[in-house]
């Protein structure tokens, strides 16, 4: 096996001079870079990649932490997570709590054994704030609260809410039924900024003197449960006329609408929240607010690098055991702008 020994002895350098062209460090004129880089070539010489990173301090490797793949939102969010890491030459290391006995326990040990540069933590967690502030290793939360110093990302929920709500009171709609998450989710000082788009369409619709009912779907990570839940609707309120959901949610209130005879847009409107390709395929062009999940993972990205630069810079001044989350480049709670979509299930 070729090794820098041999590279060196090749280009007539020295064994340091090969190590900083191979990780990228120190000053090497360009005229020994070429000698290396074309010893390099002549002898087919691969980096051992793993050396590299250990000498880096660096593994290129960035854990995502979900609830679940089989929800769409959360798969479209990896898969957009994936590309978005996979530009900046990173790998995605996936961990869904619901499919994974072990939870995120694991990988903030990985994380804190420095077998991996980050986390982005998607999931629900039940450890308290100082849990996460504690770690002190680069982590950055999407839609949800860990903890003062830990950056986040969400989508503005609020003025999803927002458009939600003066569709349904320009259309006239009289009785509302949204679909969601546990109640206690909205519990205050929840951890969840989700619930913001619920209690803004709630809000609206009293004021305008519209009926709105909130009905639980159960866990994110319970998909089949869904379909149970869209008939529910149907027999607990049987004036409803409109229901506004996740994509899963909207589709299957679609489908029973149909199987009952129920019109719509003119009898039933509906309105999707997220805008997965599981919107598309509900059977029609389901009005939707759509997230920016492109928009969403080059947030998390530009945060995820802030926090490893922050940790780098630390450690090269000798401050190691500052908290790098706590960096005040980071921007504490960036929101990304969602959009209306206007289908076939609204007047």
């Amino acid at each position: 096996m070729v090794g820098m020994r041999d590279v060196a002895k090749e280009a007539g350098v020295s064994v340091s001079t090969v190590s900083l062209v191979v990780n990228g460090t120190g000053y090497v004129s360009d005229d020994m870079r070429a000698k290396v880089e074309a010893a390099m070539h002549e002898l087919h010489y691969i980096p051992n990649e793993l050396a590299r990173n250990l000498y880096r301090n660096r593994t290129n490797t960035i854990g995502v932490i979900v609830p679940t793949i089989l929800h769409p939102f959360f798969a479209t969010l990896t898969a957009h997570l994936q590309r978005e890491f996979a530009k900046r030459d990173l790998k995605t290391l996936l961990c869904s709590t619901a499919d994974a006995a072990t939870g995120e326990s694991e990988y903030v040990n990985m994380l804190q054994r420095h077998m991996m540069d980050g986390i982005i933590m998607a999931a629900h967690t039940e450890h308290q704030p100082d849990y996460w502030t504690s770690i002190n290793r680069p982590i950055v939360a999407f839609d949800r609260i860990l903890g003062e110093g830990v950056p986040s990302v969400r989508s503005d929920h609020e003025a999803g809410g927002r458009m939600i709500a003066r569709q349904l009171i320009g259309s006239g709609a009289r009785h509302v039924v949204l679909v969601g998450g546990p109640r206690s989710q909205f519990a205050e000082g929840t951890t969840f900024p989700t619930v913001r788009y619920h209690l803004t369409v709630e809000q609206m619709t009293a004021e305008a003197g519209i009926a709105c009912d909130y009905v639980e779907a159960g866990s994110v990570t319970d998909v089949v449960a869904h379909e149970a839940t869209a008939a529910a609707i149907f027999q607990r309120y049987p004036d409803v006329d409109a229901i506004v959901g996740s994509d899963v949610v909207a589709a299957m209130a679609l489908q029973e609408a149909e199987r009952r005879g129920i019109n719509v847009p003119d009898e039933l409107q509906i309105i999707a929240y997220d805008g997965t390709m599981a919107a598309e395929l509900a059977g029609k062009r389901l009005t939707m607010v759509r997230q920016d999940f492109a928009g969403i993972a080059a947030a998390l990205a530009e945060q995820m690098d802030q926090q490893i630069e922050a940790e780098n810079g630390s450690e090269r001044s000798g401050q190691a055991g500052e908290p790098s989350n706590a960096s005040e480049s980071a921007q504490p709670g960036q929101v990304v702008p969602v959009s209306f979509i206007a289908g076939e299930t609204t007047r």
